[in-house]
């Protein structure tokens, strides 16, 4: 079955945003303290798609050793799924591409894993704020071999942009069987 993974930093939301998709507010848990998500989080979409909520990376309320292990299971996972079709790489529209999240974006280059930028937060940010920082991540990605080039921008509380994440992936799950 066909992966889609939810990547990004710890409180970005990941489990809001997959929340948001399937129209269920407890399917994934969410918190606002981050790092609450802290192992590998599969939802089966009637057999067509599977949605990965992987734990978040840099800052987290847990103890070094809780994030490190968190890390390297994420990077485990990354290298070598072969149902991967994409990462949905998200981004706080509030903050745009840190440190963290071009360190992820070399490792996904590198393994050649499709990913592709999601912003969320958006209902958080002034127009021209969020402009600017679609401009600034738009050349960042040119850089990018295994980056796709549109960058989604949602918000999972007020549902802007939900809709087009859900037709995007919808182009990457399996066709329905007949019985």
């Amino acid at each position: 079955m066909p992966e889609i993974a939810f990547a990004g930093r710890s409180n970005v939301g990941k489990s809001s945003l997959v929340n948001a998709l399937t129209g269920r507010k407890t399917l994934a848990r969410t918190s606002h303290t981050p790092g609450r998500t802290q192992q590998l989080n599969f939802f089966d979409l009637g057999q067509r798609l599977m949605l990965v909520d992987l734990p978040g990376y840099g800052y987290a309320r847990a103890s070094k050793k809780d994030v490190n292990a968190w890390t390297a299971l994420v990077r485990d996972y990354l290298r070598g799924r072969v149902g991967l079709r994409r990462i949905c790489l998200l981004l706080d529209g509030r903050r745009g591409a840190t440190k963290n999240d071009l360190e992820i974006m070399d490792m996904l280059d590198k393994a050649a894993v499709v990913y592709q930028v999601v912003l969320t937060k958006a209902d958080k940010v002034k127009q021209a704020a969020l402009e600017s920082c679609l401009a600034d991540l738009e050349n960042i990605l040119k850089t990018r071999a295994a980056a796709l080039p549109e960058i989604l921008v949602t918000s999972a509380r007020k549902g802007r942009g939900v809709a087009e994440l859900r037709a995007t992936l919808h182009g990457l799950a399996n066709p329905k069987t007949l019985s």
